[in-house]
């Protein structure tokens, strides 16, 4: 599965990432039990900061789509993959949050 994203979007970049990998379970391109590209990696390839990409992966996971595990060696970076069978993707894409806070 291709991830691209679109910094001059109005939507945020890891919702773009977020959305596209729940597209991704929706259309059975990726499969439960499928590993995920690291943090690492996927912001390398998409070319944006590693925070991002792990935000959305902590969405995914906070919705339920992966589980995330600690990769093994010296780096501490986060792998993900897709949640067990049984489980349901039938979550519409989410708005982003506000980034302005009242004062």
């Amino acid at each position: 599965m291709l991830i691209a994203v679109d910094a001059a979007a109005a939507e945020p970049l890891y919702l773009q990432i977020r959305n596209q990998i729940v597209a991704g379970i929706a259309t059975g391109q990726l499969e439960p039990g499928q590993s995920l590209p690291s943090v690492r990696s996927l912001a390398s390839d998409l070319g944006i900061n590693l925070h991002t990409v792990n935000k959305a992966y902590a969405v995914l996971r906070d919705e339920g789509y992966v589980t995330l595990s600690p990769a093994s060696g010296d780096r501490r970076e986060k792998n993900a993959s897709l949640t067990p069978a049984g489980q349901t993707y039938a979550r519409p894409p989410i708005a982003p949050t506000p980034t302005h806070r009242p004062k």
